[in-house]
């Protein structure tokens, strides 16, 4: 799941924020997405405002690339033309696009660094979760820590797949889950105000040149 439009009792209530471009040229429009607000219209009614549409409100052109979880804040690109869309699309389809991520966890993570290697599912019982599953797809994060507290760890995460929920799902697995994580760590996170990741740098090749490039969006919190 990319956000949390199919639950019927999840209570959108998007913020009043203003558009945050990153970086704007003739094929592509690079946003910092607030938490909190859907990427794309939610299927359920009452979730049709989103990024794009307040994009597309000030930048007729906009044209949907990938998205990030609604609770997830951070770098998110766009094209302007249909070419640069299937450029861009290919970027992240044949892994081209790397991401790293800043998340607060729960607890003291042992050691440095290190690689989550587990396969992702669907929950079947709790749909539309996702959890670790033997016949699941591969799924791989990189983590490496940035600083700790009596409490929590801060770390930098890196997907080097693309599966729904990957990042919350494995820091879940490692035994830490995400500070914040209303979905998968609800009694230690109802204090908080937010899901505390954030999509932090995107890098891919530009559709214009073919020479990479790299976006960061400032860590909120």
């Amino acid at each position: 799941m990319s956000d949390p439009s199919l639950i019927p009792d999840f209570a959108y209530d998007p913020p009043d924020t203003p558009l945050q471009f990153l970086h704007e040229d003739a094929q592509v429009l690079v946003m910092d997405k607030p938490a909190g607000l859907l990427s794309v219209p939610g299927k359920l009614k009452g979730r049709q405002d989103c990024l794009i549409t307040r994009l597309q409100a000030a930048r007729w052109d906009a044209l949907v690339v990938h998205r990030l979880d609604c609770d997830t804040s951070g770098v998110i690109i766009f094209a302007r033309t249909k070419q640069a869309q299937g450029y861009l699309g290919q970027e992240f389809e044949q892994r081209r696009a790397q991401k790293t991520y800043i998340a607060r966890v729960h607890g003291q993570v042992q050691g440095d660094s290190g690689t989550i290697d587990l396969p992702l599912g669907s929950d079947w019982d709790y749909r539309p979760r996702q959890k670790v599953r033997p016949d699941g797809k591969p799924a791989r994060t990189g983590w490496q820590v940035i600083d700790r507290t009596d409490s929590e760890t801060r770390v930098r995460l890196t997907p080097h797949t693309g599966r729904s929920h990957q990042l919350r799902v494995h820091m879940l697995a490692l035994g830490h889950p995400i500070v914040g994580d209303q979905i998968y760590a609800p009694e230690a996170s109802r204090q908080y105000p937010r899901l505390m990741l954030h999509a932090e740098t995107l890098s891919l090749h530009h559709p214009a040149t073919g020479e990479r490039v790299s976006y960061t969006a400032p860590v909120p919190f």
